[in-house]
């Protein structure tokens, strides 16, 4: 509803800018007209009409701009009300419940086992909103840890699979660098947190059933290449990129269902970017699945010195 009734503000903003446009041409051309022969007022009038036009389409551009990073302000505080909302109402429902009734202890322990969840839930929320203004003010430089990205990308399957209490089929492995070492050197915790973020999204956007398979490959012996496909819902391709700009989410009716605040592709661009990679996505269009890309630098002098030994 927000998006529906913030339209007109630009299309209003757009039509105001582009009449002034006009406007000022015009001015600009009748004061042409009517001062050709004489220098100084060329010489002052044009210039000063040039910018006053150039102010108008900045102004416009800024405004419109201001709407829309508004639209997604509101939608980021919308569903993180929801993240946050949701988990808290399920546990005190729960908790009253065993407050007030006699339970089995089947029960109980059932009961139990749903509110760590829903805490777990709430503390993922809590913990990606505040990553999300962490890594932006982290200096590049502190970045020394030596990650091995096979055990990484392995423990972060093995949690997905936990947490969304997947089969071992839903999550397919493919090793494609073989016996090659795959070490980067980074930070390991927002290392995992852009992984887990790419399988997070894979799940949620599989409504009927996770399929992902998950490759790392090593290309042109320098970089180190996570791709992770579903057979999910898929992506436009006029939003491929937009994805990954904070709190922006695909205008889609499934999308729109399915919890979120518009922050995991964010970080894992910024992620990659942190640590010299970059981070795309591919999808051959909506109902034909999703791939994402995260490729870092390898280290290539650690590689040589594992294969060595």
């Amino acid at each position: 509803m927000r998006i529906t009734r913030r339209r007109p503000a630009m299309i209003f903003f757009i039509t105001l800018g582009a009449c002034m446009v006009g406007v000022a041409i015009t001015l600009n051309v009748g004061w042409i007209i009517l001062n050709w022969r004489r220098v100084w007022p060329m010489v002052v009038g044009i210039p000063f009409f040039a910018l006053l036009i150039a102010g108008l389409v900045l102004n416009t551009i800024f405004l419109v701009r201001e709407v829309r990073r508004n639209e997604r302000h509101d939608s980021f505080l919308n569903a993180v009300t929801h993240e946050l909302k949701t988990p808290i109402t399920s546990i005190r429902l729960y908790l009253e419940t065993l407050q007030r009734r006699a339970l089995t202890e089947d029960q109980r322990q059932q009961f139990y086992d749903i509110m760590l969840a829903d805490s777990d839930w709430l503390l993922a929320t809590v913990e990606q909103v505040l990553k999300a203004g962490e890594v932006g003010q982290r200096a590049r430089n502190q970045i020394q840890t030596e990650v091995d990205m096979h055990a990484l990308v392995k423990q972060c399957i093995e949690t997905t699979r936990l947490r969304h209490h997947l089969s071992s089929e839903a999550i397919s492995f493919d090793d494609g660098a073989g016996p090659d070492p795959l070490l980067v050197r980074g930070n390991p915790d927002d290392l995992q947190t852009a992984v887990q973020n790419i399988l997070n999204n894979a799940v949620k956007y599989s409504p009927d059933g996770l399929r992902a398979n998950v490759r790392l490959t090593i290309e042109s012996d320098a970089w180190i290449v996570l791709s992770i496909s579903d057979e999910g819902i898929g992506i436009a391709s006029a939003h491929l990129k937009r994805i990954f700009k904070r709190f922006y989410r695909v205008p889609h009716r499934n999308v729109l269902k399915t919890k979120g605040t518009g922050l995991g592709l964010f970080l894992v661009r910024t992620i990659a970017r942190q640590h010299g990679g970059d981070a795309i996505a591919q999808s051959a269009g909506e109902g034909r699945g999703t791939t994402i890309r995260l490729q870092l630098p390898r280290m290539l002098g650690s590689a040589a010195r594992v294969q060595a030994n």
